[in-house]
Parts: structure tokens; C-alpha cells; sequence
């Protein structure tokens, strides 16, 4: 049986004009694809898709009783990867791949702790490779450097393997199509592990979105907002602030926009039509950058703002920081004409039923008592919350609901063991994942969009249809279950 849930649909719709190519512009800027522009907003050329290639919408692949599984990257996010795959029944580690061998032969301890077989070792700039070309792996998870994402994933699907991109996949629009096109020549899955999809608030919150408890949701915030000054000189070869010291925009933003997509429903019934930022002024981060690599310029903002409008008239508003001492948060907050759902920095939901029955009295309400302006009680909150708790957290993994069990393995609060637990599932039982390679394509393009979108002015950006005109052909975001 499979469950479906779907949003109230959009009432505004806003037709999406077609710009035609243009030669040589005045202040051109480089981008990765060739562009246009008409009327002020910068569209990036969509390419054809290839006769050699068919949709993804809703794909399944043949199920397997054994998902076969490569791990490729080892350094920061790459063990924790492993060690939550022992947990999960019907695998079998059958490789462990690192630029550096000591790290792949360091993750062998997770596989002999549950008393599974030592997997095979490669090593080196192209270790990668030979694990993509070996016929023992279904799947590879790819937990390298951002750099390196799209390289392994073609490599991988290119030799028949699905793959499992960790966030975000691809840095530019040319590398997004490059995974698309890759995952509709070959037929294989590819899926962004945007682990923040699957936080315990996020997917309670998804569901009482898709049963309507908010009513049309119009707008919708996320951001990654996380003070990484510990973190910098962990990243081997201080990658990732290299990379953030080469590029402007914001470069992380699946966090913030995966879980908004999903309640948005987008390229389910909508989809995202353009996109404006801006960014600050780059003080701490050039500050860093200086000290720790000797640059004397950070290219990225401290803060970035990014607006997205879509097709059906809604709105996303997104933020990045990872410069200045601001407290952890992903903003994640749905407003509906209905009801209204925040999780930082208080967990809470206000809904108009609640507020109406507050103020329905012969008198007029009192402007000044702001309690008729707050979130709904605790005791509201707790029992909605177990009322509506998704489907997939009350999948049973051992006779255990899933989001118990996440707990007791761990990653992120246990959202990544949920994560892994459905890709793992969706595969074994040959049924679409979770997230596809047009969500991996759209939320990982907001790094180059937005940076294109900053370096002329905050003009508008036009966001590439990456299912090239299938972005209404499915009707509302599916979890599927096996019969």
C-alpha cells in the first residue's frame, strides 16, 4: 500500500515567459551555462532532453533482497554513513573508499562491531572508480568533498549504480544537468541525502501540511544558519572554506529549502520560478580566510538573503550564515491561510481556529493582550503532534516505530538513520524514492543561481525547469510503502 498526501492546490498561476538566446551582452557575466535576458531577469539556457533519455518522475528500479552498498568519502560525514547502514537490516558493505587509505581501513571496525564481513579498501585520487566499476555494489554513497560530488555520481551511474549525493550535490547548473542527464540515460536513482527532510519536526509538520491543517500554505522560510568557526580546520586540505572563500551566494541551502519544497510540493503541482539575493559585505569571513589561507579577498558575504517566487504565486524566503556567532537554526517555518508552523527558535504552531475561538466574544478583543497572538498550548501541540505524526516515523523497524529507533542509533537526533533507513527500503522494495534527482538538481542549483543573482545587482534569476516540463505531471509529494 502506499500512502499519498497532497497539498491544497495553488490558486494564482503565473505563466513562465520563454527568452530566446542572445549574442554578446554588455557586462557579461560568467555563468556556467549559456544565458539571456529579457526584461531585466537573467535566464540560464535548459537543454533538450536527449532521445536516449525518459523522466525520472515516480522511477522504480527493480527491487533487491541485498542493497550492495559503497561508501566514498570517509572524512567527515562518510563514518557516521557507515556505521548507521550496519543498523539497517537487508545490507551488505561491500566497499570503503578514501583519498586516504587509513580512513578506509579505519571504518572496517563498524562492519566487525555487527558482525558483517570486512569490506574491500580502495584508495587514492581514483579509488572511486574501481568501486563504481565493481559488480558486487548497487549503490554508492558519496560523502567526499562538494567538489567532488558530481564527478563520482556520473562515474557511479554511468556503470549502472544508483548513488546517494551528500548535500549539497552539485555546485553549479552544468554539474545539475550533468546528474540528471545521467540518471535519465542510465535509469538509475539518484537521491540527495538532505538528512534536515527528515528531523522529527519537519515530517510531522509535512504531513499536517499535506492533510490540509494549514490550509494553502503561501509562503514558506528555511535557512543554514550555523556558526562553523570550530569547525573550519576539521575539513581535510580546508576545503570547504576555500570554497567558500572562491564563491558568493549560498552555497548550502538544501537544509533551509529541502524541507519548504517538500510541503511546496514542487515539481509535484508547482514549481520554482525565480529567485533574488543579496548578500553583506564579507568581514568575519575575510577575516578567516586571511588568517587560516592567507587570501586577502572572501567572496561570500557573511550573510546571505535570498527570495524565491514560484509558478503558483508562492513564496520561499532562505538565509545563509556561517560567519558570525548567531545560534544554530534553520529558520523552517510554513505560513498558511490556515495555520502557521515554526521551529527555531521555539518549536510551536498557531492555527486560525484557535484564535477565533479565543476571541469570539460579544466584546471586541483587546489590541493590547498580545496571548491572542501566540502559539497554541503545549498540551494542544503534544496531542496534534502524535495525531499526526507521518507515516514514515511510524514505519516499524524491529517492532519499533522508525522514530524510535532513530533515536537509539543516533545521526542528527536519528534523522539521518531515517534518511538511510528509506533509501534503503525504497530500493529493497523497488519503489521512488523519497527525493529524487530533480529535488538533488533543484535545491543544489540555489548556489550558482544565487551568486549569478548577486553578482549583477540582486537582478532576478530564472530557475531552470530541471524536469523539463514534467513539473506538473505528478499529482502531490508520495511516500511509498510496500503492500
Amino acid at each position: 500500500m502506499r500512502s499519498k498526501y497532497r497539498a491544497i492546490g495553488a490558486l494564482i498561476i503565473v505563466t513562465a515567459a520563454l527568452f530566446a538566446g542572445c549574442a554578446t551582452q554588455k557586462g557579461a557575466f560568467k555563468a556556467s551555462v549559456d544565458y539571456s535576458i529579457e526584461d531585466g531577469v537573467i535566464v540560464l539556457e535548459e537543454p533538450e532532453r536527449s532521445p536516449r533519455q525518459q523522466s525520472m518522475i515516480e522511477f522504480r528500479a527493480e527491487p533487491m533482497d541485498v542493497v550492495r552498498v559503497g561508501f566514498v568519502g570517509l572524512g567527515m560525514r562518510g563514518p557516521g554513513a557507515v556505521e548507521r547502514f550496519t543498523y539497517i537490516e537487508g545490507v551488505a558493505i561491500n566497499g570503503l573508499c578514501d583519498k586516504y587509505v587509513e580512513r578506509a581501513e579505519r571504518c572496517q571496525v563498524y562492519l566487525t562491531n555487527a558482525g558483517m564481513p570486512e569490506a574491500t579498501i580502495y584508495s587514492g585520487d581514483e579509488g572511486y572508480k574501481a568501486l563504481c566499476e565493481s559488480d558486487d555494489i548497487d549503490l554508492v554513497y558519496i560523502c567526499t568533498p562538494w567538489q567532488l560530488h558530481v564527478e563520482v555520481a556520473v562515474y557511479a551511474m554511468n556503470h549502472g549504480k544508483h548513488v546517494a549525493i551528500e548535500v549539497p550535490c552539485a555546485n553549479t547548473v552544468e554539474e545539475c544537468w550533468r546528474l540528471v542527464d545521467a540518471a535519465e540515460r542510465n535509469r538509475v536513482h539518484c537521491m540527495i541525502l538532505e538528512n534536515c527532510c527528515y528531523d522529527h519536526f519537519e515530517l510531522t509538520t509535512l504531513n499536517m501540511a499535506h492533510q490540509g491543517l494549514f490550509g494553502e500554505i503561501i509562503h514558506a522560510e528555511g535557512a543554514y544558519i550555523h556558526n562553523l568557526e570550530p569547525y573550519w580546520e576539521h575539513y581535510a586540505d580546508n576545503w570547504r572554506l576555500e570554497y567558500n572563500q572562491a564563491h558568493n551566494g549560498d552555497v548550502y541551502a538544501t537544509h533551509g529549502i529541502g524541507p519548504c519544497c517538500q510541503a511546496l510540493e514542487i515539481h509535484r503541482g508547482d514549481r520554482l520560478d525565480y529567485l533574488v539575493a543579496m548578500s553583506t559585505k564579507s568581514i568575519n569571513g575575510s577575516k578567516l580566510t586571511k588568517e587560516l589561507m592567507g587570501t586577502e579577498e572572501c567572496k561570500q558575504g557573511d550573510q546571505i538573503n535570498t527570495l524565491i517566487r514560484t509558478a503558483n504565486g508562492r513564496t520561499i524566503d532562505m538565509q545563509h550564515n556561517v560567519m558570525t556567532p548567531r545560534p544554530y537554526s534553520r529558520m523552517y517555518q510554513l505560513v498558511g491561510t490556515e495555520g502557521y508552523a515554526n521551529k527555531y527558535p521555539i518549536e510551536g504552531y498557531t492555527f486560525k481556529l484557535d484564535v477565533l475561538r479565543d476571541v469570539a466574544k460579544d466584546e471586541a478583543p483587546d489590541i493590547e493582550d498580545l496571548n491572542h497572538h501566540t502559539f497554541a498550548p503545549k498540551e494542544v501541540v503534544d496531542e496534534m503532534t502524535e495525531l499526526y505524526k507521518h507515516p514514515v516515523q511510524r514505519q516499524l523497524v524491529n517492532g519499533v516505530p522508525l522514530q524510535e529507533y532513530s533515536l537509539q542509533v543516533g545521526g542528527h537526533g536519528g534523522m539521518d538513520f531515517i534518511m538511510d533507513y528509506r533509501l534503503v527500503y525504497c530500493l529493497r522494495n523497488g519503489l521512488p524514492l523519497d527525493m529524487d534527482v530533480y529535488d538533488a538538481a533543484e535545491w543544489s542549483s540555489m548556489g550558482e543561481l544565487t551568486r549569478i543573482s548577486i553578482e549583477n545587482g540582486s537582478k532576478p534569476v530564472k530557475v531552470p525547469d530541471f524536469t523539463r516540463g514534467d513539473w506538473n505531471k505528478q499529482e502531490g509529494l508520495t511516500f511509498y510503502f510496500a503492500e
